[in-house]
């Protein structure tokens, strides 16, 4: 059983990348709810319930006709607003019954297509990920992990298990520094600055970083990370993690990496870096499930929190409508640790 914030139904999350999104139907699942993503109209996305209100079948089983959407059993069709345009069988003269498929708020943001399942003129994707720009956009990710959503925004800002999970890719425990992180309150969310650790001893590092000027995690509610990497060069490296969960227990992982004020084709990023971030993120997925798994065999547990744990509470906070913190998740904090 899910015990989301009824907040989280009015946020916007990633349900898709824009460039797999066509003139054929494409089904999606937020938050537990089924939903059908399309070009309607063979330019802009729209998304709807997926389902017909007629007889339940998947909008997701149709096809496009006359920009409209058509159900495969009885071909009901349904303009983009979701209002019913046509009933075949209906003797002409008749009126339409006063019959819509449910819309489905959808836009398109650096290469995603995001959803919100409930209305709120007060929410929007967080201007940090929105001013974003295209062209320093290096590649675009999708994967599903069986893993809940919380956790895995918590592994994506989570450095302590870099030395064990990422051995030798991005740190090693043999070199660890102290490192003094600095967790501060933001309007999207929260940001944690880390100061001490200008090199790492990962390959990555070596083979295609330099010194840096910061690192800094972004939280960006409700469900977006960025690591931040600003180089003495100049330069500066985002990787943007975007998470939507289907289920507690499933959930779809969108990425990207934008590079600015460096020399990075595109060609050489996916050829060189892609397959090392790639394996990075696959040992994520493999210690989440493992993770996942084992918390339901223990349903009742509960988790060891450490003052090192940075953002353990602040996520959870967000994620589980019955979480209580006497310690207050939202105090900014200073911490050292080895890194």
């Amino acid at each position: 059983m899910n015990s989301w914030p009824a907040e989280l139904y009015q946020k916007w999350f990633v349900v898709g990348r824009a460039d797999r999104i066509g003139t054929k139907p494409v089904a999606a699942i937020l938050l537990k709810q089924p939903i059908v993503l399309a070009r309607v109209d063979g330019k802009n996305v729209v998304g709807y319930e997926d389902r017909c209100p007629h007889r339940q079948v998947p909008l997701s089983a149709g096809r496009i006709v006359d920009r409209t959407l058509q159900c495969a059993y009885h071909g009901w069709r349904f303009d983009p607003s979701g209002t019913l345009v046509e009933l075949p069988g209906m003797p002409v003269g008749n009126c339409l019954p006063n019959v819509r498929a449910r819309a489905i708020d959808v836009m398109e943001n650096g290469g995603f297509v995001w959803a919100r399942l409930e209305r709120n003129n007060d929410t929007s994707i967080p201007p940090a990920i929105q001013s974003l720009a295209d062209e320093n956009r290096r590649f675009i990710w999708q994967s599903t992990w069986h893993a809940g959503a919380a956790d895995i925004l918590e592994n994506v800002l989570d450095p302590l298990h870099t030395h064990f999970v990422h051995r030798g890719l991005i740190r090693f425990s043999a070199t660890r520094r102290d490192t003094v992180a600095s967790c501060s309150t933001t309007a999207s969310g929260f940001t944690v600055d880390y100061k001490g650790n200008a090199q790492q001893s990962g390959l990555i590092y070596r083979l295609f970083e330099s010194p840096r000027e910061f690192e800094r995690a972004h939280f960006y509610e409700p469900g977006s990370v960025q690591l931040d990497y600003g180089y003495r060069n100049g330069s500066r490296v985002r990787i943007s993690i975007h998470v939507s969960p289907e289920s507690s227990h499933r959930t779809n992982v969108f990425g990207t990496l934008h590079i600015d004020g460096r020399w990075a084709p595109a060609w050489a990023v996916r050829l060189f870096v892609w397959p090392l971030i790639r394996r990075v993120a696959n040992q994520d997925r493999d210690i989440l499930a493992l993770q996942a798994a084992n918390i339901r065999r223990f349903p009742e547990r509960k988790d060891a929190v450490t003052p090192f744990d940075l953002v353990r509470r602040r996520i959870v906070a967000r994620w589980d409508a019955n979480f209580v913190d006497a310690n207050g998740n939202s105090a900014d904090s200073e911490t050292l640790m080895k890194l």
